[in-house]
């Protein structure tokens, strides 16, 4: 029954099935601009300016389509982007590989350390964590694994870099951060260079959600419906903020727009990930007049 009125619901609002058909992909047949039209106006309920884009929406979805360098591919494969941070900010930044890998058979589970992660290169999400290996169901992070190689980031977002990466699983260590009871992700958004605010996600596996603050450690009234904010969470920033930015500008230099992720555990900083496009360009804001602020930072190529 469930299962039937969603059904009927997407008969009503047919841009809504946009989303489901493209990620199955039986959208592929559509060029990329009237797709991403078609996609957004489904996700966010507005149509997609393309000719003079104004807000964050719908500048990302104007890089997608008009900036298209070749080191994209590389920056966004969770393996070798690890090549590429080393050589900008140094390897002491790295959280170390214990190994990779095609499939999932080559896996060797027994020689692996008690806490680990495994993860795929080729998306986004795709994370499986082992905090104990005793009581580790290995069938089944196999098989999430699986479903994981089969599918390309590329078609439901039509986000270029993504394109042709060869899926691959790669291992790291566990991190944790003892000082907070949890490993915070520290996103910092990055325009022509600069930090313009960042966000800290908190209670993951509980109550998802994550405030963001200026580059002076502000709270700011900015969020995302996804992942709430919340004025009344207490997070203490961490005492090497300050290098964290530094760090987060030198790797987003000479990019219109870029995300850069940091972990923070027991004080020593670690490189999560480079993100071109948030939520692909379709972040469902919190608060009003949130999406026109980052668009009015956000300088396009032939804006600048």
């Amino acid at each position: 029954m469930p299962k039937l009125k969603t059904f009927i619901s997407l008969l009503k609002t047919p841009y809504k099935m946009i989303e489901p058909l493209g990620a199955m992909g039986l959208l592929n047949w559509i060029p990329d601009a009237p797709y991403l039209k078609l996609v957004y106006r489904g996700e966010l309920g507005k149509k997609l300016d393309l000719k003079a884009p104004q807000t964050f929406n719908e500048k990302l979805q104007w890089l997608k389509l008009n900036d298209r360098k070749p080191i994209y591919h590389k920056i966004v494969d969770k393996y070798d982007v690890k090549e590429y941070v080393s050589e900008t900010i140094g390897k002491e930044y790295i959280i170390p590989t214990l190994g990779v890998w095609k499939n999932t058979e080559e896996i060797p589970f027994e020689e692996l350390p008690d806490k680990y992660v495994l993860k795929c290169t080729h998306d986004s999400g795709s994370i499986v964590i082992c905090r104990n290996r005793a009581q580790f169901d290995k069938d089944k992070a196999k098989q999430t694994l699986k479903k994981a190689m089969k599918k390309s980031t590329y078609w439901f977002g039509r986000e270029w870099p993504y394109k042709g990466l060869t899926p691959r699983i790669i291992a790291e260590p566990y991190l944790e951060d003892q000082s907070v009871g949890e490993l915070r992700d520290y996103k910092f958004f990055c325009f022509n260079g600069k930090v313009k605010c960042f966000k800290v996600d908190f209670d993951r596996f509980t109550n998802h959600g994550a405030n963001y603050f200026d580059t002076d450690g502000n709270y700011l009234v900015l969020g995302e419906v996804v992942c709430p904010p919340n004025p009344e969470k207490n997070i203490e920033l961490p005492g090497n903020l300050d290098r964290m930015l530094e760090l987060a500008e030198r790797l987003s230099k000479g990019y219109p727009f870029l995300r850069v992720d940091f972990y923070n555990a027991d004080g020593h900083i670690y490189f999560g990930e480079l993100t071109l496009y948030p939520a692909s360009g379709l972040l469902e804001f919190y608060y009003p007049g949130n999406d026109e602020m980052l668009g009015s930072w956000l300088k396009l190529p032939d804006q600048t």
